[in-house]
């Protein structure tokens, strides 16, 4: 049987291609498909409002997922999962699926809320490798 942390780390693999191609859709809304496929040499012009914020959102996730394979990993290689890192797994992805929409459409204080979840959850996974 996998464990739940795993299986959240391969659906939070899924949540990072979508992040991947929301960014990619929305740049090349505002830029074209000849941009997409063409070499894109030089500096395009700035991205729109969304596009830019879809980007943002990306390097949020990517900044935050090294911390979730170490703490998810680690919990299941430590043999330290439980009920509260298996619960906190999923309010780590919960709460980063939730967060991708919410940057968006750009709405503030809910999205901070969302990613102070996010990390609540990742120390609830965390928490178990560091009373061992």
């Amino acid at each position: 049987m996998v464990p739940t942390e795993l299986k959240v780390l391969a659906l939070g693999a899924v949540l990072l291609l979508v992040h991947i191609f929301a960014a990619g859709h929305f740049k090349t809304k505002q830029y074209g498909l000849e941009w997409n496929m063409g070499p894109r040499d030089g500096a395009p012009p700035p991205l729109n409002a969304v596009a830019g914020r879809m980007v943002r959102a990306q390097a949020n996730f990517l900044e935050t997922l090294p911390i979730a394979i170490i703490a998810l990993i680690g919990v299941v290689v430590a043999g330290r999962t439980n009920s509260s890192s298996a619960i906190g797994a999923w309010v780590w992805l919960a709460a980063r699926v939730v967060y991708l929409p919410l940057y968006g459409y750009g709405v503030p204080k809910i999205r901070t809320v969302v990613y102070l979840l996010s990390l609540i959850g990742l120390g609830m996974v965390i928490w178990p490798l560091l009373i061992g």
